[in-house]
C-alpha cells in the first residue's frame, strides 16, 4: 500500500488550491478518504465527541450487512433461471456465476450513474463528495428485478440523486429514502417492470432452449393477488428465498443475518426493525381473521417473509437519516410501516409489494411523529413542574 500513498501524496498538490486540477479537489478528496482514514484532528483542548468509527467505516459496515443478501440475490438469479428452463442439477458455482453476469452489471451502472452526479454536484458546490451513496449504490440493485433493463437503472439512479437528495442539500438533507426513490421512480414510470405480474427471472435462453411448461414468472405475491394459492410458495421456500423476486429482496434469513451485524455494530436501530415486525403480523393476523381473498389467508408469520417485507425492515426502514430519531417515535414510525405494508399489500392487488409505498410515505411523516413525541414529553415535563410548584 505504501507505493500508492507514495502516489497519492505525489498528485494531491494539482488538487490543493492553486494546483491546475484544483476544481476537482472533491472527486479527489473522495477517493482518498476513502482509501485511507482522514488525517484531520480536532483543535488541542477542545471539547469533542470521538469515536474510533467515522461516517465511511459506518456505510462500509452497512455494506457487510448486505453482502448476504447481494451473493443470495446473485445465486438466486441463476437458480431461478435454470429452473425456468428446466435445467437441472446445477451447481452453486453454475448460479452464481450466470447470476454475477446479470447482477454485477446492474451495480456497476449504479455506481457509475450515481457517483457521477455526486462527483458533479460536489465539484459545482465545491464542497467534499459524501460518503451516503456507499450504500445507496448498493441498495438500489437489490431492489431491482433481475430482468430490468441497465438504461432504466442509469434513470432511476440519477433521478433518485438529483430529486431525491441533492435538491435537498445532499446526504443527511434528504427526506426520502434515495434507493426507495429510484424504484419509485420506475413503478411509475414503467410500471410494467416493477409491478410484480412481470416475469422477475432472467429468461434469456441461449439457442436451443426454452421455457418449461407451465413456467410463471410472477412473484409469489403476485401470484396470491390473482388468486393462484396453490402458486404460493411454502413458508421454507419464501424464509429461505427460493422464490422469485427483486434481486436482494427474497432471503428473509440473509435479511436477518444482515439485521445482525447492524445491530451488533449499534448501527441500526432494533426499536424500528421489531416494531415493523410487530405492526406487519398485527395487520396480517386481521385480515387472517377475516380472509375475504388469498391474500387476506396467508398466514400471518408467512406474509413477513415474502415479497420485500424483511429487506424494507432491515436495511430501509432503519435509514438514519429518513426514519424517525426520537425513541418512542421509533416505535411507532416502525409499527405504522409494517401496518400499512401489509394494509397496501391487501387492497391493492395491482402492487401486491406495499413495502416501498409505506416506508416512503412514512419518511414524510416521520419528522411530523418527532415533533407530536417532543411536545408530548414538554407538556408532561411542564406538568410535573407546575405540580411540584404547587
Amino acid at each position: 500500500m505504501k507505493p500508492l500513498r507514495r502516489f497519492l501524496d505525489n498528485i494531491k498538490p494539482s488538487f490543493e488550491k492553486g494546483g491546475k486540477l484544483e476544481k476537482f479537489y472533491p472527486a479527489f478528496n473522495a477517493i482518498e478518504t476513502f482509501l485511507y482514514v482522514p488525517g484531520d484532528t480536532t483543535l488541542p483542548g477542545s471539547v469533542h465527541v470521538r469515536d474510533a468509527i467515522d461516517l465511511k467505516r459506518t456505510m462500509i459496515l452497512v455494506l457487510l450487512a448486505m453482502m448476504p443478501c447481494l451473493f443470495f440475490g446473485m445465486w438466486n438469479a441463476g437458480y431461478q433461471h435454470y429452473l425456468s428452463i428446466g435445467v437441472a442439477g446445477t451447481t452453486l458455482f453454475d448460479n452464481l456465476l450466470f447470476g454475477a453476469t446479470k447482477v454485477v452489471p446492474i451495480v456497476i451502472v449504479s455506481y457509475v450513474a450515481g457517483l457521477s452526479v455526486e462527483f458533479l454536484f460536489a465539484i459545482i458546490r465545491k464542497h467534499q463528495v459524501n460518503e451516503g451513496y456507499l450504500v445507496t449504490g448498493s441498495l438500489i440493485p437489490l431492489v431491482m428485478p433481475v430482468d430490468v433493463p441497465l438504461w432504466m437503472v442509469a434513470v432511476a439512479t440519477i433521478f433518485a440523486v438529483v430529486i431525491g437528495k441533492e435538491v435537498f442539500g445532499g446526504t443527511g438533507m434528504n427526506i426520502l429514502n434515495p434507493a426507495l426513490t429510484a424504484r419509485a421512480f420506475l413503478f411509475f414510470a414503467y410500471p410494467t417492470k416493477m409491478s410484480g405480474d412481470e416475469v422477475w427471472i432472467n429468461t434469456s435462453l441461449a439457442k436451443g432452449q426454452q421455457l418449461v411448461d407451465g413456467f410463471s414468472g410472477a412473484t409469489p405475491l403476485g401470484n396470491a393477488a390473482a388468486g393462484f394459492a396453490d402458486k404460493i410458495p411454502d413458508f421454507s421456500d419464501s424464509f429461505f428465498g427460493f422464490i422469485p423476486g427483486s434481486i436482494g429482496e427474497t432471503s428473509t434469513l440473509a435479511c436477518l443475518i444482515g439485521a445482525a451485524i447492524l445491530l451488533y455494530t449499534g448501527i441500526g436501530s432494533w426499536r424500528i426493525m421489531l416494531s415493523v415486525f410487530i405492526g406487519g403480523f398485527l395487520m396480517a393476523l386481521i385480515f387472517n381473521l377475516i380472509g375475504a381473498n388469498t391474500l387476506m389467508q396467508i398466514d400471518p408469520a408467512h406474509q413477513l417473509v415474502l415479497g420485500g417485507f424483511a429487506f424494507g425492515a432491515v436495511f430501509m426502514a432503519t435509514d438514519p437519516v429518513t426514519a424517525a430519531q426520537t425513541n418512542k417515535g421509533k416505535f411507532i414510525y416502525g409499527f405504522l410501516i409494517g401496518l400499512l405494508a401489509i394494509m397496501i399489500r391487501v387492497f391493492n392487488p395491482a402492487y401486491p409489494e406495499g413495502m416501498m409505498m409505506a416506508i416512503l410515505f412514512m419518511n414524510v411523516m416521520a419528522p411530523l411523529i418527532d415533533h407530536y413525541v417532543i411536545e408530548a414529553n414538554i407538556k408532561r415535563r411542564m406538568k410535573r413542574k407546575k405540580i411540584s410548584n404547587e
